[in-house]
């Protein structure tokens, strides 16, 4: 056997074993550190999402989940009419929507 598995396998000096506290404490703070870096920004966005869709109105710019931009020119109550451009209008459902990025608020 080589000497560094023999190193590997062998108890710390002392004899004492890491304390289950210190492992629940760990498992904890990852725990938190997941929270607030990943399942509170997303509740966040789709609360937004779901604030935008809400108060769509005709006229709005919107983009699909597609890639195409276009104004809103009819609203049902799950699909929206789009007019991407003269004469052509598609009908998405609302939660294909976002709003346009870089649209300043009241134009």
């Amino acid at each position: 056997m080589n000497q560094l598995s023999i190193f590997l396998t062998m108890n710390p000096e002392g004899g004492s074993e890491q304390s289950p506290w210190s492992s629940f404490i760990f498992l904890a703070l990852i725990l938190v550190v997941f929270y607030f870096f990943m399942i509170r920004p997303q509740m966040k966005r789709q609360k937004e999402m779901r604030k935008f869709r809400e108060n769509i109105k005709i006229g709005d710019k919107v983009v699909t989940t597609g890639g195409i931009h276009g104004k809103i020119k009819n609203i049902k109550e799950t699909t929206i009419d789009i007019e991407v451009s003269d004469d052509l209008v598609i009908t998405v459902e609302k939660t294909a929507t976002n709003p346009v990025h870089g649209q300043q608020k009241g134009r």
